[in-house]
């Protein structure tokens, strides 16, 4: 069995690597994954920041017009390879604890993840990529708005075209 994973970092490892381990059996392996939302458009407020008609009374566009030398706004060259070296550390710290124990328990498992602005979406794309035989997920997250919009979960449980399993 091919099991799919979703987290935020939040979930209780050793409850999630019991569970799993046990479902994914002997022959299973286990996808952990974890979406990244990366806030881009603090990219283009630096880079406006360094533009020749930024307010100078602005906080800190002295130091982005220092740091961008004669780099055009908007064209800073590795800005996407910054992200991506951001989005690999999260993924590494949110999924480390739970590969651990899931390799500690002798599961073939992979860790991934994605920059998504959209964390339903992410997990819902990872697993039409993925196509896992069950999706486990957690209840309590980093959500915002739990509650008030629907959680994470809820909305997965809804729309993801595979069983899904809510872990508490």
């Amino acid at each position: 069995m091919h099991v799919l994973v979703a987290t935020d970092g939040t979930l209780d490892t050793t409850l999630a690597a019991t569970m799993v381990a046990r479902l994914a059996g002997d022959t299973g392996r286990v996808t952990v994954f974890t979406a990244v939302e990366v806030p881009r458009q603090i990219l283009s407020d630096l880079r406006s920041a360094s533009s020749p008609d930024a307010d100078p009374a602005d906080a800190g566009v002295a130091y982005r017009r220092e740091q961008a030398g004669d780099a055009a706004a908007g064209h800073w060259v590795g800005d996407d390879a910054f992200i991506a070296q951001y989005v690999d550390r999260v993924v590494a710290s949110r999924t480390a604890a739970l590969v651990a124990e899931l390799k500690a328990a002798g599961v073939d498992v992979i860790a991934t993840g994605v920059e998504g602005e959209s964390a339903a979406r992410s997990v819902l794309e990872a697993v039409s990529e993925h196509k896992p035989d069950l999706l486990c997920v957690g209840t309590h997250g980093l959500g915002r708005f739990e509650g008030l919009l629907g959680s994470l979960s809820t909305k997965l449980a809804r729309l993801a075209p595979c069983p899904v399993l809510l872990l508490r």
